[in-house]
């Protein structure tokens, strides 16, 4: 069995691979990637306790046809969002970085903002603008007589509302990697007569493979544990009925086994990932420097190319944008009054801050393992840090909770407590973008590191670390952003007293304040926008 290096096309045996790679993990890897794994598998415990709990019935409420059914829409909700986040998300990553469309730049920050709009807050504003009564049929009907609109509820409108607000996750991920591949191949493919169709389909595609995937497998696990969009819209799913049993109390034991159920399928979809990305090679092994591709030229397809992206971006970040300015303008000239919460934002920024450090320095250890010394060990840890973005965060939360109240009493209601629940919640994303990156880093690096005296610690600390640069920098920022927008684990283990963007859109909204929840929901796509362009910005240069 051979593996091929992408970067040269030549097997590589297993024999010729690096000893230290080959045999048991260093402490330094296995050791903190196993408790990192042990700690978020809590929640697990936690369902595992409340679903023993239940009692006998339990196997007939989960039998029923009815929970058959909400299995079954999870699932096509799933797909369907996954399918479309990738359809979207590959050209739009290759004509902002391989291309020469006009205004690249620009378009290339501006495509990855729809992933800061809160999934509330987009499928509110999609009813409002898109529904049958909203504000598109209100001006259809003065231009043209339109007296309705077809409806946005259920399935069309879930699955329109979710594939614009993630496919950035499949977008980063293969912009990053397209942005390190060597253009050699590309070359060499065009120099023996390929077509650029041809090229793309046959040597870019399947290096983008474990990018794809990858950012396939957050999409996927994120659409599952979306309460806020499906709620909103009416499509009735797993993370729906877990939610509707836990508020109402009528069946804790029933919610748990739901939630247990939406482990299962979210370790399903882990494995089928696995085998996607395969197990090849994705770093340069060759001599020299690295340098950019040149840029494709699209010729008579730039205008359609353009028009392809600006509609993206108008339907998944100017529409949000727009419909918020507007409540925001109207509350202004109503007379009222719209004052920042400068305290609620500081709160936001600080509690986001402390879970991205986290975070990330808990990824980079299951990083190494995963992609390093693969075997039973990194597969059981990878599976048990990807569970918890699975969840729904009020699982998440309520296991904080339990846990809390039986054995962590001096920090209960404590901001420790919540940082955990986000750490749990987000480690995914950090480990996805460290993971891309370790992808690229040539081995023979830390291996050179390795046979001139250092320690595993030291080769981590000055070889991997600053190698892994961009990775911990995407992985921040991609779990700050999250942990910006998480709204029912926060809502549920907030200390007293203490607010967030949030929480205060989620409070002003249900007190119909429109305008000062619009105010709010603006500030906190901001403010999480700055840290994501500024990476952004990083990366391109």
């Amino acid at each position: 069995m051979t593996t091929a290096s992408p970067s040269r096309g030549i097997p590589e045996t297993p024999g010729r691979r690096w000893p230290w790679v080959q045999g048991l993990p260093p402490a330094v890897v296995w050791v903190p990637a196993t408790a990192v794994a042990i700690v978020v598998a809590l929640p697990i415990l936690y369902l595992a306790v409340r679903t023993a709990e239940a009692g006998g019935d339990l196997w007939d409420l989960l039998l029923r046809w009815r929970t058959a059914r909400v299995l079954l829409q999870s699932v096509a909700l799933a797909a369907t969002v996954t399918a479309g986040a990738t359809l979207l998300a590959v050209p739009l990553a290759w004509l902002t970085v391989r291309t020469d469309l006009p205004l690249r730049r620009l378009w290339s920050v501006l495509c990855v903002l729809p992933l800061v709009v809160p999934s509330y807050v987009a499928a509110f504003l999609v009813v409002v603008a898109l529904g049958p009564h909203g504000m598109l049929q209100k001006l259809l009907e003065r231009l043209w007589g339109v007296e309705r609109l077809p409806e946005v509820y259920g399935f069309p409108g879930a699955a329109l509302t979710l594939t614009f607000l993630c496919y950035p996750y499949v977008l980063l991920s293969v912009r990053g990697m397209l942005s390190r591949m060597d253009p050699a191949l590309d070359e060499a493919s065009r120099n023996l007569g390929a077509g650029q169709w041809s090229t793309f389909r046959r040597v870019t595609l399947p290096l983008l493979r474990p990018a794809i995937a990858g950012g396939a497998l957050l999409v996927a696990l994120y659409t599952l544990s979306d309460f806020g969009a499906v709620s909103i819209l009416r499509y009735e799913t797993f993370t729906w009925a877990i939610y509707v049993q836990y508020e109402g109390a009528l069946n804790r034991g029933l919610a748990s086994a739901f939630s247990l159920v939406l482990i299962v399928l979210a370790l399903a979809i882990l494995v089928a990932e696995g085998r996607v990305r395969g197990r090849a090679q994705y770093h340069r092994s060759a001599s020299g420097s690295a340098r950019p591709s040149q840029r494709v030229s699209l010729g008579r397809w730039r205008w359609p190319a353009l028009a392809f992206v600006a509609s993206v971006i108008g339907l998944g970040l100017a529409l949000p944008l727009g419909v918020l300015g507007y409540w925001v303008v109207q509350g202004l000239l109503a007379g009222q009054r719209l004052g920042l919460l400068w305290g609620t934002t500081l709160n936001s920024v600080y509690v986001s801050l402390a879970a991205a450090a986290v975070a990330v320095a808990a990824a980079m250890p299951i990083a190494g393992l995963v992609v390093r010394h693969r075997g039973p060990m990194s597969s059981a840890v990878e599976m048990a840090t990807y569970t918890g973005f699975a969840l729904p965060g009020v699982v998440v939360a309520l296991a904080m909770v339990y846990f809390g109240i039986n054995f962590l009493t001096p920090l209960y209601q404590t901001l420790f407590i919540l940082v955990f629940a986000y750490v749990m919640l987000f480690l995914p994303s950090g480990v996805n973008a460290l993971r891309a990156s370790l992808l690229q880093v040539n081995p023979r690096l830390e291996e050179a590191a390795r046979g001139l005296g250092r320690s595993p610690l030291r080769v981590m600390l000055t070889v991997t670390v600053p190698l892994l640069r961009p990775g911990i920098l995407a992985g921040a920022a991609m779990v700050f952003l999250l942990t910006m927008k998480e709204l029912p684990a926060t809502l549920i283990l907030s200390p007293i007293g203490f607010s967030t963007l949030a929480t205060s859109i989620w409070a002003t909204a249900s007190e119909a304040l429109f305008a000062r929840a619009a105010l709010l929901s603006l500030v906190l796509i901001a403010v999480t926008a700055v840290p994501l362009v500024w990476v952004l910005r990083r990366s391109e240069g």
